[in-house]
């Protein structure tokens, strides 16, 4: 017997086939792309992630009885609204979290609503949430957006193609700035700023709710069976708290991806402007953090427009000694979270000299990023959040032996790899729970979860890397200043 757990991220869905003993029989990865443009342009198709789910689940089950798939979850990136006519059927491409465009409508909702929306949602309006990306949509596309009668967010849309349903889980409702976050319910007024109501909106489960079964049109295109339960699932950070093993209040999550995020399981959340705020799949329980919105991201943009490899990369920066010569690169390439909440700041190098190779650069792309990190953690420090000495560090980015080493020194913190630790990977222990294979979030993990390697910090690293963080921060400063101007 098998379940199954299907990711959309930033650029591509990656599906995780597990068995009733917690071992992970198979994954498979289908890349779609993100259209941008001027004005900090980020979009996706709905339907390239319907496809790529399709062209997973289809490459997972060669070989598979598909009658032995007892439950699937689906899960992504949270905010990511899809805006949909009566049937159901996209009106537009989504705007993607990382869209900066909607920096006007940011800016209004701010001035006018902006203690309301902080006090009913926990967050500081910023570009990355989904009401502000629905009113650029409104003020700016006024004839799509009269044809919209239905909003719902990534995972859902993919899940409801396979079902029909038309529901959502709290923690996606969370980040949406249309959510009451402590009274768990849609909220009248904030949808009436996008002239929504209530009725437009899916209905509000928990991520371990069944909401339906494999149709008849998603097992052709799949090859799923007909009738195959469906559960609800949640957002994709969430579920990679989750995998990683942070389940129990203090635990703590590093990702190194796309966007960098630091996570720490509470049993309340912070209330702060800087903070990320969400509910944890475990009753009771938070997971508040800090984020930078560039992460392993960054490493791709100097790849794509500078040339090399990932792997190539991690030797060139392995040969270049803590602070690259004194180059220093800040990773603001589309706006920045904590503790900056800024998206028109951008990035820079700084420090360039004649000495400078692109090993340096990459050194300093991957110190930099770190740098950011150490940022998040020391105002979740300053706003009373409890740090521990460890971290499960989860992402693409974590699997560079060196930029595991560089965030160690430069954070302070023995970093935990375990086997497997990515959402994919959480939906199909959530679909094992619901299929029986599990009794609950604890035991998934002490079943399926192995560590796998540790990377300790180097003192002597960590001090260099504080009095270089000193520089980094006056240049922050610096950034912001041009910027604001």
């Amino acid at each position: 017997m098998y379940v199954l757990g299907v990711d959309f991220g930033g650029g591509a869905s990656k599906a995780t086939l597990l068995n009733e003993k917690g071992k992970v029989v198979a994954t498979a990865t289908a890349e779609y792309p993100t259209f941008f443009g001027e004005n900090g342009k980020a979009e996706q198709n709905p339907l390239d992630w319907y496809n790529s789910a399709c062209q997973n689940i289809r490459s997972l089950l060669k070989g598979v009885d598909a009658k032995e798939i007892k439950c699937v979850c689906f899960d992504a990136a949270t905010h990511t609204a899809v805006l949909m006519d009566e049937a159901g059927e996209p009106v537009c491409n989504s705007v993607y979290w990382t869209d900066t465009r909607s920096i006007k409508e940011k800016l209004y909702l701010e001035e006018n609503f902006g203690e309301e929306l902080f006090s009913k949602c926990k967050h500081k309006v910023d570009t990355i949430w989904t009401l502000p990306e629905i009113l650029f949509v409104k003020n700016n596309f006024p004839e799509v957006y009269n044809k919209v009668k239905k909003v719902t967010f990534a995972k859902d849309f993919v899940r409801g193609k396979f079902t029909g349903d038309f529901v959502t889980d709290f923690i996606e409702a969370q980040g949406s700035m249309l959510f009451d976050f402590d009274k768990l319910v849609w909220d009248e007024h904030l949808l009436s700023l996008v002239g929504l109501t209530e009725e437009n909106m899916p209905k509000i489960v928990n991520p371990l709710d069944k909401v339906g079964e494999v149709n008849e049109q998603s097992a052709l295109d799949t090859g799923l069976a007909v009738g195959t339960p469906v559960i609800c699932g949640a957002t994709d950070t969430v579920m990679e708290v989750f995998s990683a093993g942070g389940v129990k209040k203090g635990e703590m999550t590093l990702k190194l991806a796309t966007a960098g995020r630091i996570c720490v399981v509470s049993d309340n959340y912070y209330a702060d402007k800087n903070i990320i705020n969400y509910s944890h799949l475990k009753d009771g329980l938070y997971y508040p953090g800090s984020a930078t919105k560039s992460c392993a991201s960054s490493l791709r943009w100097f790849r794509d427009t500078f040339g090399g490899n990932f792997e190539e990369f991690s030797e060139m920066a392995k040969n270049i000694s803590v602070g690259a010569d004194g180059l220093i690169f800040h990773p603001y390439l589309v706006g920045e979270l904590t503790p900056h909440a800024n998206p028109s700041l951008r990035g820079s190098f700084l420090g360039v000299s004649a000495g400078h190779t692109k090993a340096h650069f990459v050194r300093a792309v991957m110190e930099g990023v770190a740098l950011s990190l150490l940022d998040c953690i020391t105002y979740l420090k300053d706003k009373g959040v409890k740090i521990g000495d460890t971290a499960f560090v989860i992402g693409g980015g974590a699997k560079s032996e060196i930029w595991r080493q560089i965030v160690a020194d430069a954070l302070n913190l023995k970093l935990v790899q375990t086997e497997n630790n990515d959402s994919s990977f959480g939906s199909a222990m959530c679909a094992g729970i619901f299929a029986g294979f599990f009794k609950d979030y604890d035991h998934a993990i002490s079943v399926c979860q192995k560590v796998v390697g540790e990377t300790l910090p180097k003192a002597e690293n960590t001090q260099k890397y504080a009095k270089i963080f000193k520089k980094y921060k006056k240049i922050s400063a610096f950034l912001t200043e041009i910027i604001d101007e």
